[in-house]
């Protein structure tokens, strides 16, 4: 430092410390609140619960086994971009899936099954166990 005047290279050394200081502050005090206890306020999408997601498909409602399930939704962050979640999971011989951590709050969920029509909906999930049922149609014939 000549004559009390900064250099540029040591403004920005000067910046990246204050920038790096703050950083370390932020995480301390999420990290605090994080660890309030269950007495703090928690938002909806960091509460979980188990979803059954039954398929059946035609006029006898027969339950339609090893379908594809998708349950797709955006876990919020505070800082960085909100990121894009999908879980995959498969229904069972009764045609049942289940999702045993799935988010509380609105989800997509799509079905995906082998010579039948694909099925996709938006769902709010409020309870902590809940059951949907999807019911799945035959494509129409190409003649």
């Amino acid at each position: 430092m000549e004559d009390g005047v900064h250099s540029p290279m040591k403004l920005r050394r000067l910046a990246a410390g204050c920038l790096w200081v703050a950083a370390a502050c932020f995480a301390i005090f999420e990290s605090a609140h994080a660890t309030q206890g269950p007495d703090a306020k928690t938002p909806n999408s960091d509460q979980t619960s188990r979803v059954t997601i039954e398929v059946s498909g035609g006029d006898n409602q027969a339950p339609i086994e090893n379908a594809s399930v998708y349950i797709k939704y955006v876990e919020e962050r505070k800082i960085r971009k909100d990121k894009k979640v999908e879980l995959n999971v498969k229904t069972n011989r009764e045609g049942a899936a289940h999702v045993p951590d799935a988010p509380m709050g609105r989800v997509l969920i799509q079905v995906v099954a082998d010579g039948w029509k694909t099925y996709g909906r938006w769902y709010d999930i409020a309870d902590a166990k809940q059951t949907i049922k999807v019911h799945l149609e035959k494509p129409p014939r190409w003649y």
